[in-house]
């Protein structure tokens, strides 16, 4: 026998971390012996070197000496829970901080706008000098300046990010509209056509609705490219839009007026616009929205006679010619003393009183545009713009005089939209008989020597302007009569009177306008609010539609009046054909205004 000694190496220490012993005693697991364990490890130690390796594999796939591994590791340090709480705390600091900071760009994008303001100037780049509200804000707010200095992903001066910033804003709106006309009772569209700085054709909507807390509300809701501007093209913008809201068990209804600018929508071989939409929603009612300047809707209607829309191309080169030259305007100043009042080259601002001054002034005129001509102070061009003017004036004088004297009788018309009357219908009756005695007063061969068969053809094309604006006005204003007999049931000034005797014809034309409506229920609550049921005049008060309609729900008896209350809701949702034209500022004229 061989003698052999059996030596614990150190290596054995730099293998395993947990492995601890003594030249005088055993291997141990310095885990185990502080937190408990197997008694070979905490005990008696492992003192067989032979097969060392194998027993610290064995003991290394203990959970016993796991557990204590973890416990080692974790002596005087932070509890784990209480580390996630810690990350969880500060990511959500991190979360309130960044929230903080979008609620403060979305306030900055709604400021502008509120305001038809830019976000940028024309320079987009971050070294732009008009970079918008961000930096005024960051100057006030600290958490927005650290945010602007520091901030490496979501920089809110970029282009891209306040675009796709725009776009998440423009789709929660869109969501929101659409689920409170879901919600709503009734609700009527607003469409007008505009064009964009890079002349694209484009449908503006607008909706207009009662919202859950009982007030009228007009949003915006979105354009709609159009391959050109013909009623098909925006008839099948429009109902594609309507189908986005209206999904197939909606009630369909509930449409109940549809508003447009322009003339194509009302007259074209396949039917314009309004139809195709009527069509579709039965009870979409087309009215005259007070956004849509009756002036220029007129001026459209009888431009479609070639030489009524040359007529009024050449009044607007009038107005282009001595607006933009201080020099050709002095020349002016020196002959008439009366300058051209400037319009706007916009269909929002057809001026009337280019027609009337042409009219009264064109021998001043003439001389004028002879100055220049003769004058050897202004550049070919302007000598050549005003040789046309000259032959213009020439030309024009039978058409000048019949709208000179046929563009009051329109002024007319429109002032008695305004007017909050019953007698509407007699009214406008004057203004089409007026209209009528034009034929009348038509000036004869001396007062305009041109020749005969021109002559003849003056008076056929007077006539037919005449005509389209007595059929376009009915037209447009068809509802109009019935929408005013309805509202004469729930004007508070007319209660007494209603006490007294009834207002049955009105009561049936209502219905048979507004056929969703019950005739009888609505006659009995009528009774009731006109106190003839019980004597009680606590409605009489009530000052419009919207008062008595708020006064329902502030009182919960919405349920008592339901049909009362379903005729409120149509009078109120129906866009406003008069009163408030001058006295606010349209959506439509918003979005008009932000397109100049």
């Amino acid at each position: 026998g061989k003698e052999y000694i059996q030596k614990f190496t150190t290596t054995w220490c730099k293998k395993k971390k947990w492995l601890c012993g003594s030249t005088s005693r055993q291997s141990f697991c310095f885990p185990c012996l502080l937190f408990g364990g197997e008694v070979a490890w905490t005990q008696t130690g492992a003192n067989d070197l032979k097969h060392l390796s194998k027993t610290i594999k064995k003991h290394e796939l203990c959970k016993c000496h796991l557990d204590n591994l973890i416990k080692m590791a974790m002596f005087e340090s932070v509890n784990i829970a209480t580390q996630l709480n810690k990350r969880i705390r500060k990511h959500n600091e991190e979360v309130d901080r960044n929230w903080y900071v979008l609620s403060k760009l979305i306030d900055c994008v709604q400021f502008c706008g509120t305001f038809d303001m830019a976000l940028y100037g024309h320079d987009e780049t971050e070294s732009s000098l008009n970079p918008g509200l961000v930096d005024f804000v960051s100057s006030i707010d600290s958490a927005m300046e650290k945010h602007v200095k520091t901030a490496t992903v979501f920089k809110s001066t970029s282009k891209t990010i306040q675009n796709k910033l725009l776009d998440c804003m423009l789709d929660m709106t869109r969501e929101f509209i659409i689920q409170q006309l879901r919600n709503t009772e009734y609700m009527a569209i607003q469409v007008d056509n505009t064009t964009d700085v890079s002349t694209k054709h484009q449908s503006v909507l607008v909706y207009w609705y009662i919202d859950g807390n009982g007030k009228v509300v007009k949003r915006f809701y979105g354009f709609t490219h159009l391959k050109d501007s013909c009623a098909e093209s925006i008839a099948t913008a429009l109902l594609d839009q309507l189908n986005i809201v209206f999904s197939e068990h909606c009630d369909k209804q509930k449409l109940i007026a549809q508003s447009y600018d322009g003339v194509s929508v009302m007259h074209e071989e396949s039917g314009g616009v309004q139809r195709k939409v009527r069509d579709r929603y039965p009870k979409a009612h087309y009215v005259h929205c007070y956004a849509h300047q009756l002036n220029l809707i007129m001026e459209q209607a009888v431009s479609k006679i070639s030489q009524v829309r040359i007529f009024f191309c050449d009044l607007s080169g009038f107005l282009a010619f001595f607006s933009h030259s201080p020099k050709r305007t002095e020349v002016l100043d020196a002959i008439v003393a009366r300058r051209l009042l400037r319009g706007a080259a916009t269909c929002w601002n057809f001026n009337i009183w280019t027609v009337n001054v042409v009219y009264e002034h064109r021998h001043d005129r003439l001389e004028c545009f002879k100055t220049i001509k003769c004058s050897s102070d202004f550049e070919s061009i302007t000598i050549h713009e005003a040789r046309g003017f000259i032959r213009m004036l020439k030309d024009i004088p039978f058409l000048s005089f019949f709208f000179y004297d046929i563009m009051p009788h329109v002024d007319v018309l429109y002032s008695q939209l305004q007017k909050v009357t019953t007698e509407f219908v007699s009214s406008i009756n004057k203004v089409w008989e007026s209209i009528d005695d034009l034929g009348s007063k038509l000036p004869n061969e001396s007062e305009f020597p041109i020749l005969r068969t021109k002559m003849k053809t003056m008076e056929q094309v007077a006539q037919e302007v005449r005509d389209i604006i007595i059929v376009h006005a009915k037209e447009r204003f068809a509802l109009k009569k019935k929408h005013l007999v309805s509202a004469k049931l729930v004007h508070s000034n007319l209660f007494e009177r209603h006490s007294q005797c009834f207002p049955l014809q009105a009561l049936t034309n209502t219905v048979q306008a507004y056929s969703m409506l019950n005739k009888e229920r609505l006659q009995t609550e009528l009774l009731v609010i006109y106190g003839v049921a019980n004597g009680k005049l606590e409605f009489h008060g009530a000052c419009g539609a919207m008062a008595l309609f708020q006064l329902f729900l502030e009182n919960n008896v919405q349920d008592t009046f339901s049909e009362t209350v379903k005729l409120l809701l149509i009078l109120i949702t129906t866009p406003m054909t008069m009163v408030e034209s001058k006295r606010c500022f349209s959506i439509l004229k918003r979005i008009k205004t932000f397109f100049k």
